[in-house]
């Protein structure tokens, strides 16, 4: 892509040169994870676990919900984990927050995700990705949206939906139906009308282009949120992403091994009944703490609109 001699912005105290890390080579990383499984993890034993069901990578983070500014996860757990496995490893930095990068970077994390999940550190900027080695995730919730991150030099995005941990993948699908039906839209247009489409998501002209031309976005694109069943993880892969994230609540159960292992195995056979009803067999009575009550689920007839 035209971004691999994108200029350094930062200063000459930046750890890395873009001119140094191309976009091509980050992106080919990224790609070695499509039709896997990233499972967010927060202890070595949950690592090990993640990395015997077939996890493709693991998204280190601290443990327990913690009160007030979320920030990056503690150097000291990643070194830990990192000794303990032989996946891939990520890491979350705050949005903006390119010390923190430099950081995780410099421990030697595999990829970095940008995560809107943490608190912002910057609430107009985000990281300029193409001074770093590191391969960068970024969240989206639609298609103009994706391709700003990806011109700033993501390597890989992740369609974000639910991030509260209860297991409602309804935001999830929402979001990527919408990012997969703009895509149909554009593969449908009109060469003329390709300037107005990309002026109206507020997207890269060129980047738009090559969707046009590509029928799919230019990097790999991952579902997360409220994904904590096989089946949730097969239809993420049926609507057309390349893969996902499940979040670290897939842990509280009785056997995480076996739910993990079905997630993993749903991923890789999205599209056989009979794996998936193998892989969702006994994961009910597990699931228990993940099961939205009644009380916070709007029923239909409701008065609501």
């Amino acid at each position: 892509m035209a971004d691999d001699g994108a200029v350094t912005l930062y200063n000459n105290s930046a750890i890395t040169d873009a001119k140094k890390n191309p976009f091509s080579i980050k992106a080919g990383l990224a790609q070695m994870l499509r039709g896997g499984a990233i499972l967010e993890v927060s202890s070595v034993q949950q690592a090990k676990i993640a990395e015997e069901a077939g996890a493709c990578s693991i998204m280190v983070s601290e443990p327990g919900l913690r009160q007030g500014i979320r920030r990056m996860p503690d150097p000291s757990l990643i070194k830990e984990i990192k000794r303990a496995v032989s996946i891939p490893l990520m890491a979350r930095a705050r949005v903006g927050h390119f010390v923190e990068a430099q950081i995780l970077e410099a421990i030697g994390v595999d990829y970095i995700d940008e995560s809107e999940l943490l608190a912002l550190a910057d609430e107009d900027n985000f990281i300029n990705k193409h001074n770093f080695r590191c391969p960068f995730i970024c969240g989206c919730r639609n298609l103009g949206e994706a391709l700003r991150r990806v011109r700033e030099g993501a390597a890989m995005i992740r369609t974000q939906g639910e991030i509260l941990g209860q297991g409602n993948v309804a935001e999830t699908v929402k979001n990527v139906r919408n990012v997969m039906k703009e895509v149909r839209v554009l593969n449908n247009m009109d060469e003329d009308e390709v300037f107005a489409f990309a002026k109206k998501i507020a997207a890269p002209y060129d980047l738009v282009a090559q969707i046009k031309q590509m029928g799919r976005l230019p990097v790999v694109q991952f579902a997360a949120g409220g994904i904590v069943t096989p089946a949730d993880a097969a239809l993420m892969m049926q609507l057309g992403c390349d893969g996902i994230f499940v979040g670290s609540e897939v842990f509280d159960s009785a056997d995480p091994y076996k739910r993990v292992r079905g997630i993993v195995q749903a991923v890789r056979h999205y599209n056989d009944p009979h794996v998936l009803v193998e892989s969702s067999c006994g994961l009910e009575d597990s699931m228990a703490e993940l099961n939205l009550s009644e009380d916070r689920i709007e029923q239909f007839g409701r008065g609501g609109e």
